[in-house]
């Protein structure tokens, strides 16, 4: 599941052009939480 979701994020962030800063920013949390969850580091 945890491969499923970083793979899935990190696809849709890159077909939608945002960095994860920009995600991050849309979503209200850090830009590290979003590499967190790109890397499959964490989920939270």
């Amino acid at each position: 599941m945890n491969i499923f979701f970083s793979e899935n994020i990190r696809r849709l962030r890159k077909e939608r052009e945002l960095t994860q800063e920009n995600l991050a920013d849309f979503l209200g949390v850090s830009f590290q939480a979003v590499s967190k969850w790109e890397r499959g580091v964490s989920l939270s």
